[in-house]
C-alpha cells in the first residue's frame, strides 16, 4: 500500500501573489521628519535652546530697566520677536544645507524622489517652527506681563490680535529667508554669512548713499518689515514689503529649487 502526498500550491488560487503596494509617504509625514531634524542635531538643538534664553533674556532685562508705566504685555511680547527673527532663519539653513554637509541627501532623495516635495516639507517645516516661535514669545511675554504686575509695574494685558497674525507673518518671511538662501547656496558657513552679510551691508549703503536711499525704503527688509510689528500696516508698507520679500526670499527660493532639481546627488 502507497501513500500519495500532495502539496497545496504556494500561490493563491485568485492568482500568482502580487507585492504589497508601495504608498509614498504624504506632506504631512515628510513635514514631520523634517521637524524632527531641525531639532535632533546637535546644532539645532543648542540653537533652540539659545533663542529661548536670548528672548527670556530680553524681557528680564525690560523688568529692571523699562519705566514701569511701560511694561504692559504688548511691550513684552514686540521685543522677544527680534531675537527670534534672526537666529531662526540660521536654523532654516541648517536644516537645507545639512543635507549636503552630512551627505544624508543621497538618503533623503532615494526615498523620495520627488525633491520638490521634501523641499515643500522642508518650508512647511520652518514655518511650523516660525509659528511656535510666536507661541513661545507669547508665553515669555506673558510671564515678563505676571511679574511686572507682582513688581509694581503697569502689568496690562491688553494687545491688538492682529499684532500676533503679523508677528506669525514676520517670522515667517524671516526663516523662509534662511530657507531660501540654504537651498540657493548648499554650503552652511557660506549661506550663513551672506544671510548676515548682505542685507547688513545693503541696510548701510541705503543710508549712506543719498542715490540708493528711495531703493532701500523698497528693497531693505529690514525696514519694510518692521510695520509687522504694529498693530497699522497701510497698503503702501504692504506693496514695500512685496517688493523686498520677493526679492530676498521668492527670487533665491526659486534659484535654490532649480539649483537643487536639477543636481547630481553624489
Amino acid at each position: 500500500m502507497t501513500t500519495t502526498t500532495t502539496t497545496s500550491p504556494t500561490t493563491s488560487p485568485a492568482g500568482p501573489a502580487s507585492h504589497p503596494v508601495l504608498r509614498r509617504p504624504g506632506l504631512a509625514r515628510l513635514t514631520t521628519v523634517e521637524l524632527r531634524k531641525l531639532a535632533d542635531t546637535r546644532a539645532g538643538y543648542w540653537l533652540l535652546i539659545v533663542i529661548a534664553l536670548a528672548a527670556a533674556a530680553i524681557v528680564t532685562v525690560q523688568l529692571f530697566v523699562m519705566p514701569d508705566e511701560d511694561q504692559t504685555f504688548t511691550n513684552f511680547f514686540v521685543p522677544s520677536l527680534l531675537p527670534v527673527g534672526i537666529l531662526l532663519p540660521v536654523l532654516g539653513i541648517l536644516l537645507v544645507t545639512g543635507e549636503w554637509s552630512q551627505r544624508t541627501a543621497m538618503t533623503t532623495f532615494a526615498l523620495v524622489p520627488r525633491r520638490h516635495r521634501v523641499l515643500a516639507a522642508k518650508l512647511l517645516a520652518a514655518s511650523v517652527a516660525a509659528l511656535a516661535s510666536v507661541l513661545a514669545s507669547l508665553a515669555v511675554a506673558a510671564i515678563g506681563t505676571a511679574l511686572a504686575g507682582a513688581l509694581g509695574g503697569a502689568g496690562t494685558w491688553s494687545v491688538e490680535p492682529v499684532m500676533i497674525g503679523y508677528a506669525a507673518l514676520f517670522q515667517i518671511i524671516n526663516v523662509g529667508m534662511g530657507v531660501a538662501f540654504g537651498m540657493l547656496f548648499l554650503n552652511t558657513p557660506l549661506a550663513i554669512v551672506l544671510y548676515l552679510l548682505l542685507p547688513t551691508l545693503w541696510s548701510i549703503l541705503g543710508e549712506m548713499i543719498s542715490g540708493l536711499r528711495r531703493s532701500a525704503e523698497w528693497l531693505d527688509l529690514s525696514v519694510t518689515s518692521v510695520p509687522l510689528t504694529t498693530a497699522d500696516v497701510t497698503s503702501g508698507q504692504w506693496g514695500r514689503l512685496g517688493v523686498s520679500v520677493a526679492v530676498w526670499v521668492l527670487l533665491p527660493l526659486v534659484a535654490g529649487l532649480i539649483r537643487i532639481v536639477r543636481r547630481e546627488v553624489s
